[in-house]
């Protein structure tokens, strides 16, 4: 049985980041910043403060409303277009389109702020991972199964290069979901990843300077692909969501979230069991 200490591979650090580390969760909140007004506008707009038919304020007035510069507005608008939210008239304006039947997904923005709302991301992860890891258990070939090896070699590597081996972990997990069969799994982990990539790029770059942070990470990644590949389900689901639950743990135990939390946790995550 292995002990875990603090190691996490999802997007919240555990314990109170190097300064290198804080710099970074500050630009979190000045980086992607096109992304982030279009998740505000287009939540505006699912909530019904825009409603169809509503002009959208000129780009200046937006960009001086939420304190970005005109090119982060026409980036934002032009996210809104493509998934046609917005409607564009020449010499009039740019208006709310007719809602679609199919409305795509999206997050509330305030995700990409708070610690606690991320922890809801990773939560989601839980539950979906669950069952992607045990879809694979039943329908990964021998092929994928190498692949998801390949995979986990791929985070070492990028580890022992001095890289933060978030775009190879995340990369692991979809790997997982492509294994299913089914190409909706591998699209929804790439969906979720736009609010875990800069938190995660943060924490592992605080796990590197604890060789038994990311061993922990590492046993529990082998986990489930060892699950996977003994075609056992149940174990595969069980690995899936004890890795995610763990790290929840882990980010009580390193006093990120808040004591109200621990009831959440099952007291089985404390250990990782050797697969």
């Amino acid at each position: 049985m292995a002990r875990i200490d603090d190691s996490y591979d999802d997007p919240i650090t555990m314990q109170k980041p190097p300064p290198q580390a804080q710099a970074s969760l500050q630009r979190l909140t000045r980086e992607r910043l096109s992304d982030r007004l279009a998740l505000l506008l287009a939540s505006q707009i699912a909530s019904g403060a825009l409603r169809p038919g509503d002009r959208l304020p000129t780009e200046q007035q937006l960009a001086l409303t939420h304190g970005v510069s005109r090119t982060v507005v026409r980036e934002a608008v032009h996210q809104l277009r493509s998934r046609e939210l917005l409607d564009s008239r020449q010499g009039s304006g740019v208006y709310v389109a007719p809602l679609p039947l199919n409305q795509p997904l999206a997050f509330d923005p305030s995700v990409l702020d708070s610690v606690e709302a991320l922890v809801h991301v990773v939560e989601v992860r839980r539950v979906l991972e669950g069952e992607i890891a045990a879809l694979a258990a039943q329908r990964a070939s021998r092929t994928q199964i190498a692949m998801l090896r390949r995979a986990l070699k791929a985070i070492d590597r990028a580890a022992a290069a001095g890289g933060d081996g978030v775009a190879e972990d995340l990369a692991f997990h979809r790997a997982i979901g492509q294994c299913t069969g089914n190409p909706q799994f591998p699209a929804l982990l790439g969906f979720l990843e736009q609010y875990l990539r800069e938190g995660m790029r943060v924490t592992r770059g605080n796990e590197a300077r604890r060789t038994d942070f990311m061993q922990a990470v590492r046993t529990e990644h082998r986990a489930i692909v060892d699950a996977i590949a003994a075609r056992d389900a149940a174990k595969a689901r069980r690995r899936a969501i004890e890795h995610l639950a763990r790290g929840t743990q882990r980010l009580v135990t390193g006093g990120v979230i808040s004591g109200a939390r621990r009831r959440e946790v099952a007291p089985s995550t404390q250990r990782v069991a050797t697969p």
